[in-house]
């Protein structure tokens, strides 16, 4: 397989008064423009337009938000910069509801900032992108240990399934399932991979092919309809996919289908596989009825990628995320290696570790 050659999906330029740079994922396949990003609203919107999505990058990108959106007070006091910090950390977190990745990152900088009481407005944002970058590097880290653990589960595999984006574009690094896939894929280069459009945004078509076109692994696109007809006819031996947030008895949250996949692997004796770093975890909830659901815009429905298909004033229920219980779930791929079978206690054994 040949490597990205395409721009970063986050980039941080310069030191403590540089921007950050976002691969626009909305225009792509057809485009590739980079946005310079030099204001915490323009880094709220992005995260909430899709500029820049999958959870851990979303995390990467919150983090960075913070850094631009404590510039415009580094010359204040003390006491204004640290009520400008509280403004933005709590800003950035209206962005999307259910990416806990998004908090979690968020409340890394808050304690940093509560350990740093004593340092200038100059001296704490440079410890604010130190912790940025932290969160970059070891999510990159991360992807690569996924990659490892979770490569064995797919080594009899001819075909593997998966849904939404969860690549180098949704991540620091390669992805979380798709970085499985890719190492599964340079171990076994006869690997066929169907990736679902995922509706109503086609994360599937728009993204996930892209990256899976331009690493030249064997992939082919199919509608999300399809998926079971798939698993009927024996196309596929595994479905792997990511997460958005995982409760403490494993239940996951991902894009919208993935717990319908979850009840046809199951029904076709089919093992259904989470790929998520340790991140994307709140053991603070119990179970997946308690992760709030994103609600997203009509116009995503009905008017799909600026063509209106459904009549004006069309009654449309859009939720982003669903919801996979835990015992639809044969195992989670984390960076600290595998939990299966998935219950309460291994989750909290592997990931509260």
């Amino acid at each position: 397989m040949t490597t990205r050659t395409t721009p970063p999906t986050i980039h941080w330029s310069g030191g403590s008064f540089g921007s950050l740079e976002l691969l626009d994922q909305t225009l792509l396949p057809l485009e590739q423009t980079v946005l310079k990003l030099t204001t915490v609203e323009q880094v709220w919107e992005a995260i909430k337009a899709l500029r820049v999505r999958g959870a851990p990058a979303i995390g990467v990108a919150a983090a960075y938000g913070v850094v631009v959106g404590c510039q415009t007070a580094l010359n204040e006091s003390d006491e204004v910069f640290a009520q400008r910090l509280t403004e933005v950390l709590d800003y950035l977190a209206t962005s999307r509801p259910t990416a806990v990745n998004l908090f979690w990152a968020l409340d890394r900088l808050r304690r940093v900032a509560n350990d740093q009481t004593n340092q200038s407005p100059h001296a704490l944002i440079e410890r604010l992108l130190v912790e940025a970058r932290a969160i970059e590097a070891e999510d990159r880290e991360m992807c690569a240990a996924m990659a490892r653990h979770g490569a064995p589960l797919l080594k009899d595999c001819q075909g593997v399934l998966t849904h939404c984006n969860t690549g180098g574009l949704a991540t620091a690094g390669d992805g979380t399932a798709l970085a499985v896939i890719f190492a599964a894929a340079k171990a076994n280069p006869k690997l066929k991979v169907y990736a679902d459009e995922t509706r109503p945004l086609l994360q599937g078509a728009r993204l996930t092919m892209w990256e899976l076109l331009q690493r030249n692994v064997d992939a082919t696109l199919i509608c999300d309809s399809m998926a079971a007809w798939v698993m009927k006819e024996k196309r596929v031996q595994a479905v792997i996919v990511g997460a958005d947030r995982i409760a403490a008895n494993g239940d996951a949250a991902n894009k919208i289908g993935t717990y319908g996949l979850s009840v046809l692997a199951k029904a076709h004796g089919i093992p259904f596989y989470i790929a998520a770093p340790s991140s994307t975890f709140d053991l603070n909830i119990q179970s997946g009825a308690e992760i709030p659901i994103e609600q997203r815009h009509a116009d995503e429905i009905t008017k799909g990628l600026g063509r209106q298909t459904a009549p004006e004033n069309c009654p449309v229920y859009n939720p982003a995320f669903d919801v996979a219980p835990a015992e639809n779930i044969a195992a989670i791929v984390t960076e600290k290696g595998l939990i299966q079978p998935v219950t309460e206690q291994h989750v909290r054994q592997l990931v509260g570790a």
